[in-house]
């Protein structure tokens, strides 16, 4: 919590002529705080005081409060927060940056207004991607013993309860027989380590790297031929979005954001929810034994990440305030 952010914000304004503003996530005061400073500042101006005109944008990173993923408590105060703080940034604001069109119609069900609404996925780290086609990935099969002639099917996250990845182990339970692909679960271990170690052992074909290096990350984009997430609950997925642009398809529970991020059929394959191991299997096999239709979706899939370069929609953003500000 910040002690009398509105002067904080308003000695910001004059000391270094801040005229544009994003409050980002929730439950704190910053984004009220900021919608009464703005709106201070304009009627400033309405009563023919020099308030100046001032952009402000609401990124919430909004995920609903879901039984699944928080308890009682939780969710009682995301509710509460919601309905006491959203009605003041809705109508101060000038745009509700949204990661994606779906958190955007939550947006407006909860008093947005349509044209408030504007989707910023939050994007690639341009530097992050910037040598992904370019990295010696040679040595990454050697060093976790993967073999060479077997297809990696990739997962990379926390290995925690909401991201699911003991269905991943399952999905590789059910295609043990099968010598041509080999599944990779990489991540730091979170909630779920335990039961993916427990359930794993004695796969052959699973890999349980731990929390990889930002080298050892790139080169198994490189080296991965599907990306498979089995989210229970997902924003967005950034993870996604790197491997769409290494040119790796994705398969996907199509939770919540990953709906949107991931096009069924067209950037990867969409399965019935977190829980249909069976379709994420014979979504795996359709695309190892079409081999046409992946190289067609990682095509598709690189030319849509491109589109979200963070410095593309920053730059794009910029564009949208400098108009309202002229």
């Amino acid at each position: 919590m910040f002690k009398n952010f509105v002067d904080v914000l308003r000695r910001i304004g004059e000391d270094f002529g801040v005229n544009s503003l994003i409050t980002h996530s929730t439950l704190w005061n910053g984004p009220e705080d900021t919608a009464k400073y703005v709106m201070w500042r304009r009627m400033l101006t309405t009563f023919g005081l020099e308030g100046g005109n001032v952009f402000f944008g609401h990124m919430s990173h909004y995920q609903p409060p879901d039984p699944t993923r928080y308890d009682v408590v939780e969710r009682t105060y995301r509710l509460a927060w919601n309905h006491m703080a959203f009605p003041e940034i809705f109508k101060a604001a000038n745009l509700i940056l949204c990661v994606t069109p779906i958190e955007g119609e939550e947006m407006v069900r909860m008093g947005a207004r349509p044209e408030q609404i504007y989707v910023f996925p939050g994007g690639i780290d341009d530097d992050e991607v910037a040598d992904l086609n370019a990295v010696d990935s040679s040595d990454f099969r050697v060093k976790y013993r993967i073999p060479d002639d077997a297809k990696i099917v990739a997962y990379l996250g926390t290995v925690e309860e909401r991201k699911n990845p003991l269905a991943v182990v399952r999905v590789a339970k059910m295609l043990r027989r099968r010598r041509d692909v080999h599944f990779v679960i990489a991540g730091k271990p979170g909630d779920q380590w335990d039961e993916v170690v427990r359930e794993s052992r004695g796969l052959g074909n699973v890999t349980l790297t731990g929390e990889l290096s930002v080298e050892d990350k790139k080169k198994l984009i490189k080296e991965a031929y599907v990306n498979i997430i089995m989210s229970k609950m997902e924003a967005l997925g950034l993870t996604q979005l790197e491997f769409m642009y290494g040119g790796v398809p994705v398969i996907t529970s199509a939770v919540y954001g990953q709906r949107w991020v991931v096009r069924d059929g067209v950037d990867g394959i969409h399965v019935n929810g977190p829980d249909d191991i069976e379709g994420a299997a014979k979504a795996v096999e359709r695309l190892l034994d079409h081999p046409e239709e992946r190289d067609r979706m990682g095509r598709n899939a690189r030319e849509r990440a491109s589109q979200l370069l963070m410095s593309k929609l920053v730059k794009e953003l910029a564009v949208k305030i400098e108009e309202y500000l002229r």
